[in-house]
């Protein structure tokens, strides 16, 4: 797949130069302590000077976004990751466009008040030609927002469709969830051919009910179709796919050392 270079408009990933982990949202630190712990550990032993970690970024959700107040096991928790130079990004639910502009600009303020977040992701993307006029002017709001703060590179920004969107939504944002699902859609997906026009670094795969012994054929599928950050998971949901309560990325992968070993420095796209 032929990769090209991006514009000036967009950064290209952390570490974009071998394939890496983006964290969708872990359960609270009070409930995950094991998993918020585990990506300090993963980054400090697979980083090293002059290299980026291979966790490319983590999704904080205190409440279905930064919460009514600060809440402080999330500080303390995305405190060390930001300490460690790890990129947080704040959880913002775009509900497929219903919510409005003022509700989501306020969210995002509050995260970057509350916990200086280095970017946002957002979540339920609209995926349609028609929506993006007010993707392009929410997007533009949020750079504007991280624009001179501690963020690195001007911050993050993550549109998660979940699926392949119109073409013009890559301009809008530094990468994109274009598969988020099971592993039984995931094995038959196909990448949409305006991706090659762009480097793996602006797109992403979140893939649940991973089997163990599919996991070799999984990276292959996310580095065949250009992908540069993933999450892969045994888990899979125990309710509806938007109810947060039974989501399959609140907790480790069964196999995580397995995924680490593959990922860590010396596994090549």
């Amino acid at each position: 797949m032929p990769h090209l270079s991006t514009s000036p408009a967009v950064r290209p990933a952390i570490g974009a130069d071998r394939l890496g982990i983006g964290v969708p949202g872990y359960a609270h630190p009070l409930l995950a302590p094991v998993e918020w712990a585990e990506l300090l550990r993963f980054s400090r032993v697979h980083a090293g000077p002059g290299r980026a970690a291979p966790l490319h970024w983590t999704v904080l959700n205190v409440a279905d976004g930064p919460g009514a107040r600060p809440d402080p096991h999330c500080l303390d928790a995305s405190g060390r990751l930001r300490n460690a130079g790890l990129r947080v990004l704040g959880h913002l639910d775009l509900t497929y466009g219903v919510r409005a502009f003022g509700e989501l600009v306020a969210d995002a303020q509050r995260f970057l008040d509350w916990y200086r977040v280095d970017g946002f992701y957002l979540d339920r993307c609209p995926t349609g030609r028609d929506e993006l006029s007010e993707i392009r002017r929410l997007t533009a709001a949020l750079r504007s927002m991280l624009a001179g703060t501690h963020a690195p590179d001007g911050g993050r920004l993550v549109l998660g469709h979940g699926t392949h969107p119109y073409a013009g939504y890559a301009e809008t944002a530094d990468q994109l969830v274009t598969f988020s699902g099971p592993w039984t859609d995931y094995r038959w997906s196909q990448a949409a051919p305006w991706t090659a026009a762009h480097p793996a670094s602006r797109f992403c795969h979140l893939v649940h009910g991973v089997p163990r012994t599919h996991l070799d054929e999984a990276l292959r599928i996310a580095r065949w179709q250009g992908a540069g950050t993933i999450w892969f998971t045994d888990r899979t949901e125990r309710a509806g796919a938007d109810d947060p309560a039974g989501s399959p990325w609140e907790a480790l992968p069964g196999y995580w050392d397995e995924i680490v070993s593959r990922i860590g420095p010396g596994v090549s796209e």
